[in-house]
């Protein structure tokens, strides 16, 4: 909001500025424009607001035949009169209220070329626009650029270049996460980055602390450091995705009480840590949903089981389990995925490839039924097992999770073996709240009680014990220690 404001003072001085706002759905783009607006019209401007529509039939020009239209409204005939001048019957061609205001106007000239008349035009505009905000500080929003037709494009270009000396700020927002190479505003972005007046902001996700504000101000609860922290995770600090989230908590009862789906299988609750997990709301399905249905079924059905992977994949991890595809066929639907802004890749390696949003994988996973995600568990746990081959014990976490979550076809031995490698490799780092939850999943899975007294009844058992309880003393929390010696003595006694 700072930028915008500086901006705006620019405007304030006599040199007109554009800027544009981009980000993915629901990151706050027209909520921050409103407020840049509301600020405006504090300082005594006129804001007027135009905006793009995805549908068919909209007319040539809508967003600025909004935004014209409501100012021409607004001001009496007489005023209207001294700013249109010249240009009067060219603006009313395209915005019929001028001739409804001034019933003297006539008909355009028809005598230039297509190209001459359009240039005429957009002069009209233009010197009307620049008149208009010598009177009054302006401001016009053109908001979902990325649905915008050419001709509204073409006319922005026109307007932007002739800022100088104007009292006018133009404010556009584009979803980017749309914009293929070929996209029209992709090339108008292109020919604005060199023009002097013009910036482009982009935005990102919520902190986290600011995440805790939006949900004490949407839902009137200060709530749980947990489910802060969860919210932020998941949604990165998109502000729709985030509001969404909290009204289906709210209606569910969530917030007043602090149920939740239930603390992740296998996690440690403690009172300064919690683990939450959060169902996706239908709104915020649908907005990704709209992402995902512009690319291709074999691109969607690529995505699928890559999401079952994880938040992040390779090349490598992939191709054995999309057996249809040639690797330059793969390659092909990667390429769709990265240019609709669904995955990115996430270094300088070759090959190696993470999900946008983290509501994107989870989105897309949820779409498989239990039987489907379970087999694919059990196919991902094999192959990469498999593939790592000697190394198969430096990925043991990874390997654990998958084949904890495809245990009902391949077994717990799997589950049991890489717990114990994943738990002991997490103590040699001091990483001890991830230790219990291997060391718990693997005691877990072999039916043995975390808090019993009986001793281990075997080699694995002991190994799992001895973790958890070395996992329990590095954690220093002194209210386990009884629980510390129990579990040390369970596995000393076999």
């Amino acid at each position: 909001m700072a930028v915008l404001t500086a901006v705006l003072d620019e405007v304030l001085s006599g040199i007109g500025q554009m800027a544009m706002l981009a980000g993915e759905p629901g990151i706050g783009k027209t909520r921050l424009a409103q407020e840049l607006a509301n600020h405006a019209d504090s300082k005594g401007a006129r804001v007027l607001w135009g905006r793009c529509y995805e549908e068919q039939g909209v007319p040539p020009y809508w967003p600025w035949v909004q935004a014209i239209r409501s100012h021409v409204r607004e001001i009496d005939p007489d005023q209207l009169r001294s700013e249109v001048g010249a240009g009067a019957a060219d603006i009313a061609g395209l915005v019929p209220d001028v001739k409804e205001r001034l019933p003297e106007v006539g008909p355009p000239s028809q005598m230039e070329s297509p190209e001459q008349a359009q240039f005429r035009m957009f002069d009209s505009i233009t010197t009307f626009l620049k008149n208009a905000s010598q009177k009054q500080l302006m401001v016009i929003v053109l908001d979902d650029l990325h649905w915008a037709d050419l001709p509204s494009l073409q006319l922005l270009r026109f307007v932007t270049r002739e800022l100088d000396g104007a009292r006018l700020m133009l404010l556009g927002t584009y979803r980017d996460v749309e914009l293929s190479r070929q996209h029209p505003l992709v090339e108008t972005l292109g020919e604005l980055t060199r023009e002097r007046l013009f910036q482009r902001l982009r935005l990102q996700g919520l902190a986290r602390e600011d995440v805790a504000r939006l949900i004490e101000i949407t839902s009137g609860n200060t709530v749980h450091p947990g489910l802060v922290e969860a919210l932020h995770s998941q949604t990165e600090g998109n502000a729709l995705f985030v509001t969404e989230i909290v009204r289906m908590l709210e209606q569910e009862g969530g917030l007043s009480t602090g149920a939740m789906s239930g603390p992740v299988p296998g996690s440690v609750q403690k009172e300064d840590k919690d683990s939450w997990t959060i169902r996706i709301p239908e709104g915020v399905r649908e907005v990704i949903g709209r992402r995902l249905n512009r690319l291709s079924n074999h691109c969607n059905e690529t995505l699928t089981v890559a999401s079952v992977i994880g938040r992040e994949f390779t090349l490598d991890q992939l191709r054995p389990l999309i057996e249809d595809f040639t690797e330059g066929q793969l390659l092909g639907v990667l390429e769709e995925a990265l240019a609709g802004r669904a995955i990115e890749e996430t270094s300088d390696t070759v090959g190696h490839y993470q999900f946008a949003h983290a509501l994107i994988q989870e989105t897309l996973t949820s779409e498989l039924s239990l039987t489907q995600r379970v087999r694919l568990h059990a196919r991902i746990a094999e192959t990469l097992e498999i593939g790592y081959g000697l190394e198969a014990e430096a990925h043991a976490a990874e390997l654990v999770y998958h084949f904890a979550q495809a245990q009902t076809v391949t077994g717990v031995e799997k589950v049991v073996q890489y717990s114990i490698l994943a738990g002991e490799k997490a103590v040699n780092v001091q990483a001890y709240d991830e230790a219990l939850v291997h060391f718990q999943m693997g005691l877990t899975v072999k039916g043995i009680a975390l808090t019993g007294s009986e001793p281990a009844e075997d080699e694995e058992a002991a190994a799992l014990l001895a973790g958890l309880g070395h996992a329990q003393l590095g954690t220093h929390d002194r209210s386990n220690s009884r629980q510390v010696a129990v579990s040390l003595t369970r596995a000393f006694d076999y």
